[in-house]
């Protein structure tokens, strides 16, 4: 809207006193775009985390006092600049249109958010103009809203996709603590906060002007950033303190990247055996410490080993040799089912046609794992009829695995909060993330290794993350990791790993800060939407 107060076409809108002009448009694009890449730099493998604060305060800035549409397109700009060269490991081998597609709809949420954020200028400008005061509800609404575009985009469309959250830059973070009273839903608004604070010192130090009472607010806002960032560093850290257990993650790499990867599945199973096996003769000659239970990865057997009796006997043979139970990532084919991404547990001793323990995937990844829109989807890329629609599991993914009781995930459902909380409230005393990032880079596996470390510290649980060609590691509840692997390349990494059944602030509260969040989002909209009609005082751009 346009205040009717303001000449039909100035050259420029006016503003009241002491109020900042809006950017010219020009310098607004500018901004926008320093925006998306400046979040780009906090995510791995760049890992610059206190960038993030930063692209918030300039989102913000760039669409202060604009019309909706134009915040909508500033914020398009932001996204598209983040997400595109972000999730440029989703092009690798299966060209640019599936890639610029899923980053074009990622960048749209963010398009969502400039516009709210456009929305929410009366905020900040409605205040007592003497002394530069007021408008402090217009940051708490600003990163509201960051962690409301997170709900929703963590859920739609086809189950959402949770890439890119703020919280998943901060695995080195002081503020990755906060994930243990809130998650990352807490953790996203401390650093969106933050950024908001910092745009309102400078939005606010715009006017100063000079009277010295005006320099108060931006400096207290400067204060607050910091004072929210001190907070952070109360949160207490969970500390395991039951049993030990001796764990050994199998990276056991493929014969090549690429979608291909399993062509040679035999290759890759054997890889995974062999290695086992070798870690069993160590064992026997006494050169290495006997685990208590072993993880592989997702897809290390994609032959079916309960319908294949050479592969069951292969994995057989490798839990005998080793003296312990695996946690394997298989692949199985059965007419009831259909097509599952299980993890299945091996236990030494076992006799062929033995039951195992079984977890399946909850999430199958869209348009990889399971294909919504197939006759669509064909139309931009050749590779659709190479995913077969996997079938989705129903429950947690506890597992009982030698000492311990297990929670599996699998791959990307490391992402969703519910469904890693779900197996640590169903029992599991430490998280085992099981992946393939064979199709994807090292930036993918740096990317998803951050949102184990935030599971770490959420739950208070020790956690692993097993990988077919890395990066795999040990992550704990102080946010630190062991045993990183290199990438593409075969290991076997050991380590003492310590159980939990304490649940942290973060596992009781489940998802009430996000919804609290979210709702405080939503109530400054409304906020906004109030001050506009009541005295509609703020005059935007034409554009």
């Amino acid at each position: 809207m346009v205040d009717t107060q303001t000449p039909a076409a100035p050259a420029a809108p006016s503003a009241q006193p002491g109020q900042p002009r809006p950017l010219p448009l020009w310098a607004a694009l500018l901004t926008a775009a320093a925006a998306g890449g400046a979040m780009l730099a906090a995510f791995p493998p760049y890992g610059l985390w206190w960038a993030a604060p930063i692209a918030v305060a300039l989102l913000a800035l760039a669409v202060h006092r604009r019309r909706l549409r134009a915040g909508l397109g500033l914020g398009f700009v932001t996204g598209l600049l983040f997400f595109t060269p972000l999730l440029s490991w989703t092009n690798l081998h299966t060209g640019a249109v599936p890639w610029l597609l899923l980053s074009v709809m990622e960048a749209l949420y963010l398009g969502l958010l400039g516009a709210a954020g456009a929305w929410l200028s009366p905020l900040l400008d409605r205040r007592d103009l003497r002394c530069n005061a007021g408008g402090w509800a217009w940051p708490v609404a600003v990163a509201a809203l960051w962690t409301g575009q997170e709900w929703l985009r963590s859920r739609t469309p086809f189950g959402g996709f949770p890439w890119g959250r703020v919280a998943f830059s901060q695995d080195t973070s002081p503020l990755l603590r906060l994930a243990a009273a809130g998650g990352a839903p807490l953790v996203t608004f401390a650093v969106t906060l933050i950024g908001a604070l910092l745009g309102y010192a400078v939005l606010r130090g715009a006017g100063v002007g000079p009277d010295p009472r005006r320099a108060v607010p931006p400096l207290t806002a400067v204060v607050a950033a910091l004072a929210v960032a001190g907070l952070a560093q109360l949160v207490p850290l969970a500390k395991p303190a039951g049993k030990a257990v001796y764990i050994a993650v199998v990276q056991g790499n493929v014969p090549r990247l690429g979608l291909d990867f399993n062509a040679q599945r035999r290759a890759v199973l054997d890889n995974h055996v062999n290695a086992t096996i070798a870690l069993g003769d160590r064992v026997k000659a006494g050169t290495a410490r006997r685990p208590d239970l072993v993880v592989w990865p997702e897809n290390a057997s994609d032959i079916d080993p309960l319908r294949n009796p050479d592969a069951g006997q292969l994995i057989d043979r490798a839990a005998d040799a080793v003296g312990a139970p695996i946690l394997v990532g298989a692949v199985l084919y059965s007419p009831e089912t259909g097509v599952e991404n299980a993890g299945l547990v091996f236990n030494p001793g076992r006799e062929l046609g033995d039951p195992v323990q079984k977890y399946v995937k909850r999430h199958p990844v869209p348009f990889a794992e399971t294909m919504p829109l197939r006759s669509i989807a064909r139309l931009v890329s050749k590779e659709v009829d190479r995913v077969t629609d996997m079938t989705a599991g129903s429950r947690p993914g506890v597992l009982s695995v030698g000492p311990a009781t297990v929670g599996d995930v699998i791959c990307f459902e490391v992402a969703y909060d519910d469904i890693v909380r779900d197996t640590v409230d169903g029992g599991g005393q430490l998280i085992a993330v099981q992946t393939n990032n064979a199709t994807f880079d090292e930036a993918e596996a740096r990317q998803q290794l951050a949102m184990v470390r935030l599971r770490a510290v959420e739950h208070g649980r020790d956690a692993l993350m097993a990988s077919t060609v890395g990066i795999s590691a040990f992550a704990y509840p102080t946010g630190a990791t062991s045993g990183e692997t290199q990438f593409n390349t075969p290991a076997v990494v050991l380590a003492e790993l310590h159980l939990s059944n304490r649940r942290t602030l973060a596992t009781r509260l489940g998802a009430v800060p996000e919804y609290v969040l979210t709702g405080l989002a939503v109530a400054g909209l409304a906020a906004a939407t109030w001050v506009r009609r009541r005295r509609r005082p703020v005059v935007e751009e034409e554009s």
